[in-house]
């Protein structure tokens, strides 16, 4: 089964969709519990977590609360299986598929950051960065849950990434596990911010390829492979 993930930029009213993504067969339980998750992120996203009831999520899957209850035990058990699956989607997508140690660093970097600014600066992850920081001071486990499925992965896979570039000379990095967090932060800056405080509407592409491209080049500055001094 293949499919795509779709996210909307707030901006341009553009529907972008991500490279197409391997899903494993399922089984009727899981069609049924990804229906119920389908169904429960629509909701999510049109009323907000804490408007968000089971009964509204059970009356569109068209079953009774009974049903949903077999398979999560409460609406915060499934939001966070929720938010579970789709951040695993989207770490897949941004930081699986291009990490090919055959292809210039630059070029890598600047696939990646593009695709991870996109999703962040989505409708449903802006959305839903706010519900989870709101809640996480009553629910901690969903902003593990966030943490685990989406930037630790994403960090995880691009200090892997790291590590075989500094093997083969192209970068020279010692902590490449902090290396990812400084070019995932310098990819965010401090428009992520603003664009979760709703100070500015989320960018467009072009300013998202200008913005990772000026990441690259601070992050290279820091990290690009070491010159000889006796050939400088």
């Amino acid at each position: 089964m293949r499919y795509r993930l779709e996210f909307r930029l707030s901006t341009t009213n553009r529907t972008v969709w991500s490279d197409m993504i391997e899903a494993p067969p399922v089984n009727r339980r899981d069609q049924r519990r990804e229906a119920i998750l389908k169904v429960a992120s629509e909701v999510f996203f049109e009323e907000g977590y804490a408007a968000a009831s089971m009964s509204t999520i059970a009356s569109r899957l068209g079953g009774s609360k009974g049903t949903l209850y077999n398979y999560f035990k409460s609406k915060e058990e499934l939001f966070a299986a929720y938010v579970e699956d789709s951040c695993g989607l989207i770490a897949e997508d941004a930081f699986s598929h291009g990490l090919q140690d055959d292809r210039p660093v630059e070029e890598v970097l600047q696939q990646l950051g593009e695709k991870l600014l996109a999703h962040i600066y989505s409708d449903w992850s802006v959305n839903n960065f706010r519900v989870i920081v709101t809640e996480s001071k009553r629910a901690p486990e969903l902003a593990q849950v966030f943490y685990r499925a989406g930037p630790a992965v994403g960090r995880e896979r691009l200090g892997a990434y790291f590590e075989r570039a500094t093997r083969r000379g192209v970068l020279a990095i010692e902590d490449c596990g902090r290396a990812a967090e400084h070019f995932l932060g310098l990819c965010r800056g401090d428009v992520h911010f603003r664009v979760v405080l709703n100070l500015i509407p989320s960018p467009g592409l072009e300013v998202i390829k200008a913005d990772v491209a000026a990441a690259i080049k601070v992050f290279m500055a820091a990290y690009g492979p070491r010159k000889d001094p006796a050939l400088a």
